[in-house]
Formats: C-alpha cells, structure tokens, sequence
C-alpha cells in the first residue's frame, strides 16, 4: 500500500495537530513526523494489524523491515522516536474515551516502541593504502628526493618515510625537534634519539610515547637532517621539519605536498597524512597479528580503537615489526 493511496489515522492527524498547535513544531518537523506515522500506517496495514493493538514484536520486526530496505540507522532511529511519541501520547489519554476513528483499546497498555532500537551503525573502515601503493608513494618521494636534492624534496621524502615507518598523527610529527630541550625558553613536545632510531611524540592526552624506526627511515631523515644543517635559518627553530624561511611546517603544507607525490606517484585516491597512519596500522598489524603493540604504538588509549584495523584485508608481510614492515630492514623497497 502507498502513503498516498492512504489516509492518515484520525489520532495520528489529531496528534500532529497538538504538535503543531502546543508544541509549535516547526512545518519541516511535522512534514517528517506525517511521514513517520505514515510508513507505520503502511507496515501496520501490510501485516493486517491494528494501528492501536500493535505490539513490541511488531515494531522490531518493522524496524528490520526497514534496515533491509536499506534505511539508515539514523533515518531508523528518526521513524522509531516519532513512532514512541505518538504512542506515549495514545497511552496517556483516557482507555475509554472516544475517538475520531473509535475508542482506545485497552490492549494498548504500554508502549509497543518501548526499549525497541534503531541497528547499530557500521562504524566506517579507516582508509589505507595498499602495501604497494604505501611503498609506491615512498619510493616516489626519496626518488624525487635523489634526483633533485632540494630542500622540499628531501624534506618530504624523510617526513612520509617517517608517517610510514611510525604511524605518527600528523601533529605528532610537526611537533618533533632534532634533538630533546628542556630548557626555559622551548621545551620539546617530541624528539628524535638518532642512535636508538626511535622517536618520542606527544599524543593525545598528553601521553608521551616512543616508536621505532625502520632503517630506511631513518636513512631519510639523515639525509634531511644534513640539508637541514646546511641551512642559515635553521638556527632559529628547533623544529626538525622546517621551511626555507625555517619556521615549523604548517600541517597545510604537509598535506599539500603529500597530495601531489601521491599525485605523481599515479595513487588513484586522495591521500592525507592519517592515512598513512592507517597504512602503517593495517600492514603491521596483519603482519604481526600482536595487537596490543599496535595499540602503544599508536597511542591508542583503548584498544577498541585498535582493533577496528582488524577488520582490514591486507596481505601478510612477516611476523614482527622490524620483520614484517615493507621499509623496516635495509635493502627493502
């Protein structure tokens, strides 16, 4: 039956009119409300069921009906609060009294929408990058880097080396300095230990946490580090990755630069830093299958948060971090 070949219930009609009457709900509100009431009225009909003697089993079986018919949760949820209104305001009105349409049955004791829930919303895949788009995108970058040997170019290979190889937040690597400082002026939210090849951050929360990284990587990052030092302004910042002017990079200017090497490198999607973190995230932990190393390094307070890369089919690569990364041993990619 089509919501237009039917008219709205009489109490249904009357209800709105409260709505619209004491309540002042806005047209566009009432419009959705109408409708609401109205697939309700079809499935009721459809299942030859009285709208006042309809029960909680016939509610959860609509509210499947309509996920199968491709609802979205919060379109679900929308339908179902509408639905609970008007029966919360059937349940309050005299058992006995008069309708419009006939009286109110007492069988309409309670609420038939009661404790009845939209489906859970799938929680959406991060997106990642294959193995091979992810080393790809590397080799693009520290080709362009060896073949130019400019500022821009080695700096960008030694920062997507680094989003790779450590899954840092992108605010996490912009806050990185050459070396640790404690001093009055500037103390470091992030660092390098050159020796160790591990990176200390600032997460979320103010968490601190230290990362490994890959030699390749690291190979980057000290060629950067040697234009770096060649440079007058320097000097004046502390920050690992600069401009030629030397302030601290922008995370503008991170994204912009990514967005092109992906560009040149031939990736057929939009790459963002974060993506690298889900990259980095995806690939070690099908490879290491150790979730919980995953989780610290990166940073995650919950594991929940973790284990949403579990869900991601990417191939296995080997069975521990400096194993199984596609950069984390010399020679690779």
């Amino acid at each position: 039956m089509s919501l237009a070949l039917t008219e709205l219930h009489p109490l249904a009609q009357e209800y709105l009119h409260e709505l619209h009457v004491l309540r002042q709900l806005s047209p566009h509100t009432l419009k959705a409300y109408r409708m609401d009431l109205g697939e309700l009225q079809v499935l009721a009909s459809d299942d030859s069921v009285e709208l006042l003697k309809v029960s909680n089993a016939h509610v959860r079986r609509w509210a499947g009906r309509l996920h199968s018919k491709g609802k979205s949760s919060r379109t679900i949820a929308r339908t179902l609060s509408a639905w609970r209104g008007w029966y919360d305001w059937l349940t309050e009105k005299d058992a006995r009294r008069d309708a419009r349409a006939g009286k109110v049955t007492e069988n309409l004791v309670a609420n038939p929408v009661d404790d009845v829930k939209a489906p859970k919303r799938l929680k959406s895949l991060p997106k990642a990058l294959s193995v091979e788009q992810a080393l790809s995108l590397v080799n693009q970058a520290i080709k362009e880097a060896e073949e130019n040997k400019d500022l821009e170019s080695v700096r960008d290979a030694a920062i997507i080396d680094l989003l790779y190889s450590s899954g840092l937040r992108l605010s996490e690597l912009l806050g990185i300095d050459v070396i640790q400082s404690k001093d009055r002026q500037h103390k470091s939210d992030g660092w390098l230990d050159w020796d160790a090849a591990e990176v200390t951050v600032l997460g979320k929360g103010g968490k601190r946490r230290s990362v490994p990284i890959g030699v390749p990587a690291m190979q980057s990052l000290k060629v950067w580090r040697g234009i770096r030092g060649q440079l007058e302004q320097a000097d004046v910042s502390t920050a690992l990755f600069i401009s030629a002017t030397g302030a601290r990079l922008s995370p503008r200017t991170v994204q912009a630069r990514l967005r092109t090497l992906a560009m040149r490198a031939g990736l057929p999607t939009h790459v963002h830093p974060h993506m690298m973190r889900h990259s980095f995230a995806s690939h070690v932990l099908q490879s290491s299958q150790d979730l919980r190393a995953v989780q610290e390094m990166l940073g995650h307070a919950s594991i929940a948060s973790t284990q949403i890369y579990t869900s991601l089919d990417f191939q296995h690569l080997a069975q521990a971090y400096d194993k199984a990364h596609p950069r984390a041993k010399a020679g690779k990619g």
